[in-house]
């Protein structure tokens, strides 16, 4: 008969591997997303040796990781008294790390599609294909408002959740 904390234990290793699993579909290095979700699962600060041995990763493979996490601004470095080594914890608030997430894919994945579309515009004689450079105009439309919208947004977390929240059907906005 299993015990309670060999489920758990088997409960967050599956939690583990999936959130890799899913972060490699989406674009992120899978170790990357496991090291996020051994943060996200802990009660406490983890080491980097911890993260290692845990996930049997390589100390510079966590150490990119964890350089990675932080350059997303979903975890972050902390101390313990007594300890000189650093330790990491996930960002608790999952509206906050969504925000987080989406203002980087935003940063490094749509503005350059934006830049790109405008400045191939640009580039683009008058005549050079019938339908290109209207097709391309109506393209760029669509992303700047886009790029509109997610700017404003992005801008305030806590108006942003109450739009989202809005817009799914959900009245039960929490006032703070």
């Amino acid at each position: 008969m299993a015990t309670e904390t060999t489920v758990a234990t088997e409960a967050l290793k599956k939690f583990v591997e999936t959130w890799g699993t899913m972060g490699s579909m989406w674009g992120i290095n899978a170790s990357t997303a496991r090291v996020h979700a051994l943060l996200i699962a802990s009660d406490d600060p983890l080491s980097l040796d911890e993260i290692a041995k845990h996930l049997k990763i390589s100390r510079g493979n966590a150490s990119m990781c964890l350089k990675e996490l932080r350059n997303w601004d979903v975890i972050r470095l902390t101390k313990q008294p007594g300890d000189r080594r650093d330790y990491y914890v996930s960002e608790s608030d999952a509206w906050k790390m969504f925000f987080a997430i989406i203002r980087e894919r935003k940063r490094r994945e749509f503005d350059p599609l934006v830049n790109v579309v405008k400045e191939t515009l640009d580039s683009l004689r008058e005549g050079v294909g019938s339908n290109v450079q209207p097709r391309l105009k109506r393209m760029e439309e669509l992303l700047n408002t886009l790029n509109q919208i997610s700017t404003r947004l992005l801008a305030n977390e806590k108006t942003a959740h109450s739009v989202l929240l809005l817009l799914t059907g959900f009245s039960n906005v929490e006032k703070e």
